[in-house]
């Protein structure tokens, strides 16, 4: 028997979209959960003309990733491989879920559901080339997130470091070796490129 009411609705999926790259229009089903928002299919294109000849053989960590849409989309590109780090467990094996059926192999991403900020306090990795860093708005995540990222000493030389915050929100204290390379704003989201251009 079909199930309807607010309870089916909850269950209602959306669909994510790769754009470019191997998986070019490929489009995945995930099921929305309290507090995702995937970045948009503008600002995500934005993003990779801004690292598109910056992306293929990287490391990438998707912190906060949510529906994976950054991380996945770096991985069609050609990234060589991606830490995913999503505190929710559905929304984690929503993104193991993609990654099976992209055929991705373990040895080209790994997705670890725990809190982001405990996460980088024993990161396991090192020499990161990428970061995208889009924690849950109006949380007051964005500044320890920043911090533990910094404390983990993972970012390789010259890494880029993406960052997604309230369109409105000041831009964050981030150290002095990072340079600003490309901002841009909608209604509702403020995207930054930083890059790494020299070591403490």
């Amino acid at each position: 028997m079909g199930k309807s009411g607010p309870k089916a609705a909850a269950k209602k999926t959306s669909s994510l979209r790769i754009i470019s790259g191997d998986w070019r229009g490929r489009r995945l089903q995930f099921t929305p959960t309290s507090g995702l928002r995937p970045t948009g299919d503008r600002m995500r294109e934005t993003l990779f003309n801004w690292l598109q000849f910056s992306i293929a053989g990287r490391r990438c960590l998707d912190l906060f990733a949510g529906s994976g849409a950054l991380g996945l989309e770096a991985l069609s590109r050609g990234a060589a491989c991606c830490d995913f780090i999503e505190l929710q467990p559905q929304a984690a094996r929503q993104i193991q879920m993609h990654l099976n059926t992209l055929k991705v192999p373990s040895s080209r991403a790994q997705v670890h559901q725990k809190n982001a900020l405990a996460w980088l306090q024993q990161v396991p990795v090192s020499s990161v080339d990428v970061v995208f860093l889009d924690p849950p708005f109006h949380q007051d995540l964005l500044a320890p997130s920043l911090q533990g990222l910094i404390q983990a000493a993972c970012l390789a030389p010259q890494a880029w470091i993406y960052i997604e915050q309230e369109a409105q929100a000041p831009l964050p204290q981030v150290p002095s070796h990072w340079r600003l390379l490309k901002q841009a704003r909608s209604q509702e989201v403020q995207a930054l490129l930083y890059q790494v251009v020299d070591t403490l």
